[in-house]
């Protein structure tokens, strides 16, 4: 078992690959979390019902954060490990409302490369949602693997982000919070979407939405310049970063000093935008017109052309100009993949494929370009 890197937001960086589902229990939003198991299965039968603390074992901290601590457990309804997320609640302020958010999305949310969300506990002091048990994140796993992933690895797992990217899309949910500590990985090499707490589903017609979303590091420059009417893709960006981050073994926007540095990072590498090419441009509200004026970027070094492709088409500073997940999957990056990965059920995981699995290549052999 890896070790947990443990931050404020608490990323489910706590991971298995338990691939038997428990039964979720119904989930009613209404300002408050209502809970009902609703189960008259044979394990409730013989005592271990669902939704109760005492149904599950903590057996170590994992992570603890301002308002969580996740723990690693054990089901003593069916002897699976377990990821414990436990929720502190306030007397005057209950159930925080990203919790409900959270829960009530993914209650609704069924997929291979989402994490599965087992049962939620309430008590009068905490609220527990009880996860699936990953092996790691991929941010530690990077760290293991530092210089830059596997080009068969990088295709592995950018294909399970898109995949589940394209289902929350087609769910028109917004995932919010794309980063590499937000991806859970199996020791199988299953990839899943975690931390739905600034997750929201979107309008249609479009709403205004807030700007304070997304980890520097992975947030557009429409939403740095202070936009609230994006869509799906503020996440197709994330995933753009993540991309490349997993290629080249570092962050590519890596800021540290505020929203002004993260600006002039993106434009040192895809040039200063203007109105010709992002349309709308200085009507953003943080805009700022004394800009340098656009300079022409060269690329050097050797690269591998369809993927600086699929890179550049996630991408791009003008929202609407970028590639769609579902798009994305169909890129001539992963053409050497089985086309049997795209008639793969979306509860059934692409390492079900045969000849798909993770690969486990010597460091120093890992170079992608």
């Amino acid at each position: 078992m890896l070790a947990v890197k443990c931050n404020q937001s608490i990323p489910f960086s706590t991971l298995s690959a338990a691939p038997t589902a428990l039964h979720p229990p119904e989930l009613e939003v209404q300002g408050t979390v209502t809970l009902s198991t609703g189960h008259t299965d044979s394990f409730q039968e013989q005592g271990i019902p669902f939704g109760a603390a005492t149904s599950y074992v903590h057996l170590e901290k994992l992570c603890e954060g301002s308002c969580a601590t996740v723990y690693k457990g054990i089901s003593r309804i069916n002897s699976q490990l377990v990821a414990l997320k436990v929720i502190k609640l306030e007397a005057e302020e209950g159930v925080p409302f990203t919790a409900i958010r959270e829960a009530s999305l993914l209650k609704r949310l069924k997929h291979a490369n989402i994490v599965l969300l087992h049962d939620i506990i309430q008590t009068k002091e905490t609220l527990t949602f009880v996860f699936e048990y990953m092996h790691t994140d991929l941010a530690q796993y990077m760290g293991q693997h530092p210089g830059g992933l596997h080009s068969c690895n990088v295709m592995l797992f950018m294909f399970q982000l898109l995949r589940g990217l394209a289902y929350i899309h087609q769910q028109h949910i917004l995932h919010r919070d794309l980063k590499p500590q937000n991806l859970l990985i199996s020791c199988l090499g299953e990839l899943k979407l975690a931390d739905f707490g600034l997750a929201r589903a979107q309008s249609i017609p479009r709403q205004t939405y807030s700007s304070e979303v997304v980890t520097l590091w992975y947030r557009p420059p429409d939403v740095l310049l202070g936009a609230t009417a994006y869509s799906s893709d503020i996440d197709i960006w994330s995933a753009g970063c993540i991309f490349v981050e997993m290629i080249q073994g570092q962050p590519i926007f890596a800021a540290t000093s505020g929203t002004r540095e993260q600006l002039e990072k993106i434009w040192a590498v895809l040039g200063d935008p203007t109105e010709d090419t992002w349309p709308g441009l200085s009507k953003l509200p943080n805009y700022n017109p004394a800009w340098p004026p656009p300079r022409s970027l060269s690329h050097g070094g050797n690269r591998v052309p369809a993927a600086e492709n699929l890179a550049s088409r996630m991408l791009t500073a003008f929202p609407r100009g970028r590639i769609s997940a579902q798009d994305a999957l169909l890129h001539g990056f992963f053409s050497p993949l089985p086309q049997q990965l795209y008639q793969v059920p979306a509860g059934q995981s692409v390492l079900t494929v045969p000849g798909v699995r993770l690969g486990h290549v010597p460091r120093g052999l890992s170079k992608f370009w």
